[in-house]
């Protein structure tokens, strides 16, 4: 018996082919481009994510052993994949690090509805996600909107693409038009953010118990998968990599190294949320009972690619190789790690925040430069786990950055936390795939799934040594983004417009 999962994440396609056991047999990439036709802009052609998605899935299915009787599928979250009447595109996705919508989130900000919105669905909401999308497209493209019949997802569109059927699953709903503590869509939260007319394009609701559904003949015939076989609608990528990476209990602590940085707590209870301050996100896990708060940062593993750029180096892996040649304290140079155009959603929400160097002297060596970016990049982590006020005892790292030895000891040292490692090379898949496994009950639960499929391949303990020095390059840290905000708002150009 084989098993499928598809991550379809911003950048990357993943597919993995699993054994009976449950172990990684074939895994395939294709890359997934991120179009920026204007300034702040992000979207990707829906049909060449489904594309690669076929091609991914033939090539595993090729290598298996087997044809696989199981099918999971996850995906990159937010953003806004609108289909019409009869499942095609109508334009192409507009994703979650897209800041078009500046204009509407910043006035939402001014006059209360995001703080409004946070009492009810529990995440304070930005300018990638539907809400703020539709929004900005009722006002600058209203032909795609009459045009329009399916509000999905990235994974959403997948699920429609092999079953024919148009779905969201509670994680995805969640923010921003979930009631959090009923799992129910919220009417007040349509109201106030002006997009009552977009009720009807939200697709019928899936939770735990409403996952499965079979492959439609289409789907069959493209992707070379076995008529009927069940697909899995799993919760999107940040909570599919959670489970994944082992986070299925209360207290559980991982963080995401890819696209975005999303640090991440496991918790029982939503309502408790709600009276917080409003930042960071608070969706529906996936595993029954369980809620994920979230902390993902607007940018992450794109800010070290900007990096490695900027120094002239081939690649991240040069950055890290350079950085581990500067200086302790980085020679004095700094760096702010908010380089999106959309700005920064958390720990904070700040549309204008902008990433900054400072500190540079004649001394300043490029050493000294790289070593600054992968370190300003990891203060963001002990940022977002500072403001979840949760006291973990472990932090699992995933995604590609935690291929980096040099990265994943300076994470360590910097958040003062062992760091694990799990033995899988695609956590999201493996999320997925144990999703699945729990849906068609071929497990009886996620705490028994991920202790029979978890694996962890090695860990890394902070270095007490350095543990004084990193705290007070935290605090000089937090003191230089204040110092940073006034800046900010100078040049602050965004207006309502597009």
């Amino acid at each position: 018996m084989t098993s499928l999962a598809i991550d379809a994440g911003t950048t990357t396609v993943k597919v993995v082919g699993y054994g009976p056991d449950g172990s990684e047999l074939t895994v395939s990439h294709r890359p997934a481009r991120v179009l920026r036709p204007r300034p702040g802009w992000a979207e990707q052609d829906m049909d060449h994510v489904w594309e690669a998605v076929v091609s991914a899935v033939r090539e595993v299915v090729a290598a298996l052993p087997e044809p696989p009787d199981l099918v999971a599928v996850t995906g990159q979250g937010d953003g806004a994949w609108l289909v019409d009447d009869r499942g095609r595109p109508t334009g192409p996705a507009v994703l979650w690090n897209d800041g078009r919508a500046t204009g509407p989130v910043s006035r939402w900000e001014r006059d209360g509805t995001l703080e409004q919105a946070f009492r009810i669905c529990g995440s304070r909401l930005s300018t990638g996600m539907p809400n703020a999308v539709l929004n900005w497209m009722r006002e600058h493209d209203p032909d795609r909107t009459r045009r329009s019949r399916h509000l999905l997802t990235c994974g959403g569109w997948l699920f429609l693409k092999l079953t024919g059927e148009a779905a969201v699953d509670e994680s995805e709903a969640s923010a921003p038009f979930l009631d959090i503590e009923q799992r129910a869509w919220s009417e007040t939260l349509f109201e106030l953010y002006g997009v009552e007319w977009a009720r009807d394009l939200l697709p019928p609701l899936r939770d735990d118990d409403h996952r499965v559904t079979g492959l439609s003949d289409t789907a069959t015939a493209e992707t070379g998968l076995p008529a009927g076989v069940p697909v899995v609608l799993a919760p999107y990528d940040i909570c599919s990599t959670a489970i994944g990476s082992g986070a299925v209990s209360t207290g559980r602590a991982c963080t995401v190294l890819g696209t975005t940085l999303s640090t991440e707590i496991v918790t029982d209870s939503a309502g408790c949320v709600l009276t917080d301050e409003p930042v960071g996100i608070t969706v529906a896990l996936g595993v029954p009972g369980h809620y994920l708060r979230a902390f993902p940062t607007m940018s992450g593993g794109d800010m070290l690619h900007w990096g490695a750029r900027l120094l002239g180096l081939a690649s991240v892996t040069d950055l890290m190789t350079l950085a581990g040649r500067g200086a302790e304290n980085t020679a004095g140079v700094r760096f702010m790690p908010y380089v999106s155009s959309a700005g920064e959603r958390a720990p904070f929400f700040d549309p204008d925040a902008r990433g900054s160097l400072s500190g540079l002297s004649l001394d300043s060596g490029r050493e000294d430069v790289a070593r600054a970016v992968v370190e300003g990049v990891t203060m963001a982590i002990r940022d977002c786990l500072a403001a979840s006020a949760a006291a973990p005892e472990l932090l699992t790292l995933s995604g590609g950055g935690a291929r980096s030895a040099y990265w994943t000891q300076l994470i360590a040292d910097v958040v003062g936390l062992p760091v694990a490692i799990p033995a899988d090379t695609e956590t999201g898949a493996r999320g997925a795939w144990l999703t699945g496994m729990v849906a068609t009950g071929r497990e009886p639960d996620f705490p028994t799934a991920a202790a029979r499929h978890v694996r962890i391949a090695s860990t890394c303990e902070p270095d007490p040594a350095k543990g004084r020095d990193v705290s007070d390059r935290y605090a000089e840290f937090l003191r230089l983004r204040e110092l940073h905000r006034p800046i900010w708002a100078l040049g602050n150009g965004h207006g309502d417009g597009a």
